[in-house]
């Protein structure tokens, strides 16, 4: 499915967010920046706009980016930007990455969680390759908790994403998917308790956007 959008999935996130889904990935780029010195993995890189937020806060740093999609991953590799920074984007299972245990300083996603197969075993396997002291940071999409504003944005998410999605992508289905998978997952406070129960410490998290986006940032 995500390769289907890949094509048009930047204009998407621009169209649906505003423009502000990059202003959400700066904020989870500060979080994963603050970890200690040493390499960054972008899980679910899509075409790379986390990556290179992280790159362009700490141009020291090495960043790596890895999917599962082969076609966001031709997408990212063909942005100019993405060419620029030498970014590397690899193909890789969130489920059973191939990187050895403790391989990185900072592991960072951007929308990925909900699209796991096993919510769990993923969050394992990001504290796996991450090294004692360092970081993990996610970014998703969650639903609103303010009453009447949580039904407007329920009313947004169902019927004029899609609608959009399907002019725009001719995809209506992996647009309908995306409210429909966000409603099925789990709210901040209960992700943050299944983070705790797999073995994560300080774990926080902070809503954006009227409460519709939340960064979850851990210590392994």
């Amino acid at each position: 499915m995500f390769t289907r959008i890949a094509g048009r999935y930047d204009l998407m996130n621009a169209l649906m967010t505003g423009g502000r889904h990059h202003a959400w990935r700066l904020v989870a780029a500060r979080a994963t920046v603050a970890a200690p010195p040493g390499p960054v993995l972008d899980l679910a890189t899509g075409t790379g706009d986390l990556a290179l937020a992280i790159r362009g806060l700490d141009p020291d740093r090495p960043v790596i980016g890895a999917d599962f999609s082969e076609g966001m991953l031709r997408t990212g590799a063909a942005k100019p930007r993405v060419r620029a920074a030498r970014l590397p984007l690899l193909g890789a299972d969130a489920l059973r990455l191939p990187f050895r245990s403790g391989a990185f300083a900072a592991v960072t996603s951007a929308f990925l969680l909900r699209n796991l197969e096993d919510l769990g075993a993923g969050l394992v396997e990001m504290r796996r390759v991450t090294r004692s002291g360092g970081r993990v940071v996610t970014l998703e999409i969650t639903r609103p908790a303010i009453p009447g504003w949580s039904q407007v944005f329920g009313l947004y998410f169902h019927r004029v994403v899609p609608a959009v999605g399907a002019l725009v992508t001719g995809d209506r289905q992996a647009y309908t998917y995306l409210p429909e998978s966000v409603d099925r997952f789990l709210a901040p406070p209960e992700l943050s308790a299944l983070m705790r129960e797999v073995g994560y410490r300080d774990v926080t998290y902070r809503r954006l956007a009227a409460g519709t986006i939340a960064v979850h940032t851990a210590t392994v």
